[in-house]
C-alpha cells in the first residue's frame, strides 16, 4: 500500500525480492521453533531412560536435570506452567478464536503506517485548498496522543470488564501493581522512539522501505538468545535453522535499505 501511495519512489525490483527474503526468514523462523520443540522432548526422554537404569550417580544427575528441564520451552511441563501464568488461558480454546485475534491486531498494527503516510502527504487529496500538509512531527504528536487516549481506554475497560472469564480488577489496584512496570515503561519508549524514527525515514525515502526495515522478529531473536538462554544445547539441525533464520532476516533489511528512493517535494495546496 505505501509502495503505490508513494508513487512508486521505491525501487520495486530491490523492494518485492526484500519482501520474499522477509517471507523465507518467517519460514525458517516455524522450522526453529518446531526443531528446538523436538529437541527439548528428546532431552526429557534422554533423563527419563536414565532413570529406568538405576545408576546413582546417573540419579544424582537427572535430580539436578529435571527441574531444568520442566522449564524448558516446547515441553510438555513448561507449557502446562506457562498456561497457569498466562492472563488469558488459552488451554481449549478454539484455533480460529486465536487466529482471529492475529488477525486482527495484524491488520491494525499493519494499516497504521499507510494512514500515517496519508495524513503527511495527503494522496487523496482531501485537503481543502490552501490547507498545508502536516510535517512528521506534528503527525506524529497526534499519532502518540491518539495511541495514549486508546491504551488508557482499553485499559480501564478490560480491567472492570475483562474478557474470557477472567476476574475484574480496579484503577487503583493497577496504579499500585509496579511489579515489571518499568520493562513496561522502557519497552514503551523504545517503540515511540522506533515509530518516530521509522516515520521520519519514510518521509524522506519511503514508507515502503522504512516498514519492511522493522527487525523486529531479528531482534528479539537475539534478545531471546542472550539474555533467556532460548536454543541453548540444542541440536545441530536446530542451530543451522537458527543462523539461517538470522542470516535471512539481515539479508531481508539489508536489500529492503537497498530499495529507498528520494521523496519529491509536494507543493501545497
Amino acid at each position: 500500500m505505501n509502495y503505490f501511495l508513494d508513487d512508486r519512489i521505491n525501487r520495486a525490483e530491490i523492494l518485492f525480492p526484500g519482501v520474499g527474503c522477509f517471507l523465507i526468514a518467517v519460514c525458517l523462523g516455524s522450522a526453529v521453533h518446531a526443531s528446538n520443540a523436538n529437541d527439548n522432548i528428546a532431552k526429557l526422554d534422554s533423563i527419563n531412560k536414565k532413570c529406568l537404569k538405576g545408576d546413582e550417580e546417573a540419579q544424582s544427575k537427572v535430580n539436578s536435570q529435571i527441574k531444568i528441564a520442566e522449564i524448558r520451552p516446547g515441553t510438555r511441563e513448561f507449557l502446562q506452567q506457562l498456561e497457569m501464568t498466562r492472563a488469558i488461558k488459552v488451554h481449549g480454546r478454539s484455533i480460529l478464536f486465536g487466529l482471529s485475534i492475529v488477525i486482527f491486531s495484524g491488520l491494525c498494527f499493519s494499516l497504521f503506517s499507510p494512514a500515517f503516510n496519508l495524513a503527511t502527504n495527503d494522496q487523496w487529496h482531501l485537503l481543502k485548498e490552501g490547507v498545508p500538509h502536516l510535517v512528521v512531527y506534528t503527525a506524529f504528536f497526534y499519532f502518540s496522543v491518539s495511541c495514549v487516549i486508546v491504551g488508557i481506554g482499553l485499559n480501564i475497560l478490560f480491567l472492570y470488564h475483562p474478557i474470557c472469564g477472567l476476574p475484574s480488577s480496579s484503577l487503583k489496584a493497577y496504579v499500585y501493581d509496579w511489579n515489571g512496570r518499568h520493562w513496561a515503561l522502557l519497552a514503551g519508549l523504545l517503540c515511540g522512539f522506533g515509530n518516530g524514527f521509522q516515520f521520519m525515514g519514510g518521509q524522506a525515502a519511503g514508507y515502503a522501505a522504512a516498514d519492511a526495515v522493522q527487525a523486529l522478529p531479528l531482534v528479539s531473536t537475539i534478545w531471546a538468545v542472550l539474555l533467556f538462554g532460548e536454543y541453548h544445547r540444542s541440536s545441530r539441525k536446530t542451530y543451522m535453522l537458527l543462523i539461517s533464520m538470522l542470516f535471512m532476516f539481515i539479508v531481508a533489511v539489508a536489500v529492503l535499505m537497498a530499495s529507498a528512493g528520494h521523496r519529491k517535494l509536494v507543493q501545497d495546496h
